[in-house]
């Protein structure tokens, strides 16, 4: 079972290499512990197709999701997603982040975000910001890490 759910802009962050806090954090993770959603694969597809270099990125796409794995938006997900819309039903939140974290919330997996305050009013979602100091982070055993 996964532990964190990548956010875009941590997805976008370890495709550039920067800030290099995000890929300490994810180097000191067991392989399996850090998946992103369909959603969030969605967002960097459109990412790559807008990008003044598409090749470029498509490559650095294809190498982010050699070590992370893209999980479907399934039941589960759309289950988890009722009560989040439902809590914010009167906001103008970005519908995706709500379904990002509808499927972290699914997978009991904390969602790994620099926009805390955007995903904070999603009922039932756990947050970790890897540019923010550690609080205790997976640790890493050797052979084990990325």
């Amino acid at each position: 079972m996964p532990r964190y759910m990548l956010d875009t802009n941590m997805c976008i962050y370890l495709m550039k290499n920067q800030p290099e806090e995000v890929a300490r954090r994810f180097a000191q993770c067991y392989v399996g512990d850090v998946v992103m959603s369909s959603i969030t694969y969605a967002e960097l597809e459109y990412g790559v197709a807008v990008s003044a270099d598409p090749e470029k990125e498509r490559i650095n796409l294809a190498s982010l999701v050699e070590d992370i794995q893209v999980i479907p938006f399934d039941a589960a997900a759309g289950v988890a997603y009722g009560p989040i819309r439902q809590a914010t039903r009167d906001t103008r939140q970005d519908a995706l982040d709500k379904l990002i974290a509808a499927h972290a919330v699914a997978l009991n997996a904390t969602v790994v975000t620099n926009n805390m305050k955007d995903f904070a009013k999603y009922p039932g979602v756990l947050l970790e910001n890897w540019l923010e100091p550690s609080k205790g982070s997976a640790a890493a055993m050797p052979g084990q890490n990325h």
